[in-house]
């Protein structure tokens, strides 16, 4: 089933990542689509601050992987645009205690294990994005009919 939010602002896509935060697990799969400019690295903050992670949110573009360590959780915030066929490891982190988080998750569909949680951003003006959440399994279909 797929659920709909409309974000109004930044607060708000903010808002919605710190909620889904606080249904957070070990091993959670967060996949984020949308184009440039659209959301994805702000929801990004918006968890890792609600994560208690105090250092600075930047999309991990050329880097591919960024890991922070310092909230109650490992936060591994992951950019897969630049990835063309190796992935790199990426899936070694699914299987971590810690979150991933990937942005441009739709560029490496078959590398994404079954069960986790898509979120499709689009920009419909300067300031409202309309966020589309697909929960694949059971946790994360509770995770979002909690925060929604």
């Amino acid at each position: 089933m797929n659920y709909k939010y409309t974000s109004k602002s930044i607060e708000d896509t903010m808002e919605l990542a710190e909620n889904i935060e606080s249904c957070a697990f070990p091993g959670m799969v967060v996949c984020l689509i949308g184009e440039l400019g659209s959301g994805k690295t702000v929801f990004v903050k918006g968890f890792a601050k609600s994560l208690g992670i105090e250092e600075t949110i930047t999309s991990p573009t050329y880097t591919l992987i960024k890991e922070y360590n310092s909230g109650e959780m490992p936060l591994y915030h992951m950019d897969v645009y630049r990835v063309k066929e190796d992935n790199f490891g990426l899936t070694d982190y699914f299987n971590k205690k810690g979150i991933s988080i990937i942005e441009w998750a739709d560029l490496i569909e078959n590398d994404l294990p079954s069960e986790r949680l898509e979120i499709k951003f689009k920009v419909i003006n300067e300031d409202v994005r309309v966020l589309r959440l697909k929960p694949y399994g059971d946790k994360y279909e509770d995770v979002v009919n909690m925060v929604l």
